[in-house]
């Protein structure tokens, strides 16, 4: 687990400034579809800097936000001074160290394919009130819809650090149906589009756990790719990306 913890380790300013946010929608469907209330207690695990833990903040859930990276963890506890209803706290996934049946719902974003599988899965059960849900949120660029992003994934395959040797693990749609075999299981898409300029891409780019960083030997080869990319691409400035945001919300089995 220690590797995959400290991927993000030097990039929590791109990743604060540039990443794509989680959509509102999301506690629209969970509201809607699952019934959540704002007396539920909500579990953010591996919140990263607190983004996906915002959304429940802002609708009026109390959040309990597990990170175990620490400079990530630190952004998340400058969130916490704006919101009296944060607490952050060092775990993982698969030891939270929160009480039995402590919470109402679970909440994931783009760590879940960092996980292991089977034991968060236990620990979720554990930490679950009866009935509780477990939402699982994949937000990102949409890989395959057009030239211009078969051209990006290009991109991060050939100056990335291993990007190829973690695609599959980007690609979770199995996973998370196995995370609920069994039991109660619904998805949502949301879609959308970001609208990049050139610091936007390279920062949102940088925040990546796959991007090399300075002083890396495939740095400046990655940079002056990213320039190349925006400079055939950019229309007045700006590249649009097309995102989607798939939502995950299920239950264990009794």
């Amino acid at each position: 687990m220690s590797e995959n913890t400290e991927r993000f380790t030097g990039r929590v300013k791109d990743y604060e400034r540039y990443r794509l946010r989680y959509p509102k929608e999301i506690v629209e469907i969970l509201v809607a579809r699952c019934g959540l209330r704002l007396d539920h207690l909500v579990a953010d695990v591996g919140a990263g800097t607190g983004m996906l833990a915002e959304l429940f903040l802002e609708h009026g859930n109390a959040v309990i936000a597990i990170e175990p990276n620490d400079e990530m963890r630190e952004a998340c506890e400058r969130l916490a001074s704006a919101w009296p209803g944060l607490m952050v706290k060092k775990a993982t996934a698969e030891d939270t160290g929160l009480e039995d049946g402590s919470v109402d719902f679970l909440a994931v974003g783009r760590a879940f394919h960092w996980f292991n599988v089977a034991k968060a899965a236990k620990e979720f059960r554990r930490i679950l009130r009866a009935g509780g849900w477990v939402v699982i949120a994949s937000n990102s660029r949409v890989r395959e819809d057009s030239p211009m992003s078969l051209a990006y994934e290009d991109l991060l395959r050939e100056h990335g650090t291993d990007y190829e040797a973690n695609q599959e693990r980007y690609e979770s749609i199995g996973r998370v149906t196995q995370f609920f075999a069994g039991g109660e299981l619904f998805r949502e898409e949301i879609y959308g589009e970001q609208r990049l300029t050139l610091e936007e891409l390279v920062g949102q780019t940088q925040s990546l756990s796959v991007t090399p960083e300075p002083g890396h030997a495939k740095y400046e080869g990655m940079q002056e790719a990213l320039r190349a990319f925006f400079a055939k691409r950019q229309v007045d400035g700006i590249v649009g990306m097309k995102t989607v945001c798939r939502v995950a919300c299920g239950r264990f089995a009794s």
